[in-house]
């Protein structure tokens, strides 16, 4: 015969985790991280008060954080400064990180929304051997007809894409393709160039204006504007680079189409670790 419990006697289930207990849990994890981070932003290295104040909270609790991420290996302590430093775990983290910063994949979405955005031809190039190199490249629904592809091999001095490279990668090999192109470049190309120093002229309009432009330099009847995509040591990894036909593109440096290449450069750049000083 089936017996049926008194309901008195029944013993209570087993308690699921409190939610205050779980919020709790979580905070100290997020303050952990908050610690973590404000180490990384100062440099990697900082004493206790320095730290304390950069995350807004007490010495005495930074403290009882850092005891725990040092006894995970994230952080350490200097014996002889008393200061608190990024340790092994730390940086192996960041060197994973790193490994999966692949300037092509990240910058894809970047690409996609120039193209949907502006509706325009767009492309991510790379420094190869022999100059600027497309690897990833977009139409829009109506393409321009230009004769660059996957592969194909930009110029340094008269695609704005080589004079992105030639702006920001402070290389001898890029130094010497440029000269090697104005040594040979007809003079009418080389007319627009600044006589006294064409080569130190273009670096410093890039620099100032945050790309390059260019209008039927480097292809007849087409014009277009590249900013840099830049890694956490601040050096070019890729160029992003939108292009139209002239008559309907504007390629001035304040534009629309300017800014939102800049824009979308900048946020792959953050992606790729790039922090602006």
């Amino acid at each position: 015969m089936t017996q049926i419990p008194d309901p008195n006697s029944v013993s209570a289930p087993s308690e699921p985790a409190r939610p205050r207990e779980r919020r709790q849990r979580v905070q100290a994890a997020e303050t952990g991280m908050a610690v973590l981070k404000g180490l990384g932003r100062l440099g990697g290295r900082a004493s206790l008060t320095l730290l304390a104040a950069q995350v807004d909270e007490s010495p005495a609790k930074v403290h009882r954080y850092l005891v725990s991420l040092m006894e995970e290996g994230l952080v350490a302590q200097d014996a002889a400064t008393q200061q608190y430093y990024l340790a092994l775990e730390a940086m192996l983290l960041g060197l994973a990180a790193l490994r999966q910063a692949d300037p092509i994949r990240l910058a894809e979405p970047s690409l996609v929304r120039l193209r949907e955005g502006l509706e325009v031809t767009c492309f991510i190039a790379v420094m190869g051997n022999k100059g600027p190199t497309i690897v990833r490249f977009e139409e829009p629904g109506l393409p321009v007809t230009v004769n660059v592809r996957m592969g194909s091999v930009l110029s340094m001095l008269w695609s704005a894409t080589g004079r992105v490279f030639l702006a920001l990668q402070d290389d001898a090999r890029v130094r010497a393709l440029a000269e090697a192109e104005l040594a040979r470049a007809p003079a009418e190309l080389r007319a627009q160039l600044d006589a006294a120093d064409p080569i130190g002229r273009l670096r410093h309009q890039v620099l100032a204006e945050g790309c390059a432009t260019v209008r039927d330099t480097n292809l007849k009847g087409i014009s277009a504007v590249s900013a840099p995509l830049l890694n956490h040591n601040g050096r070019p990894c890729a160029a992003l680079t939108a292009l139209g036909a002239t008559g309907g593109f504007d390629a001035s440096a304040d534009g629309p189409i300017a800014r939102a290449v800049r824009r979308e450069a900048e946020a792959a750049s953050v992606l790729l670790g790039y922090q602006a000083p």
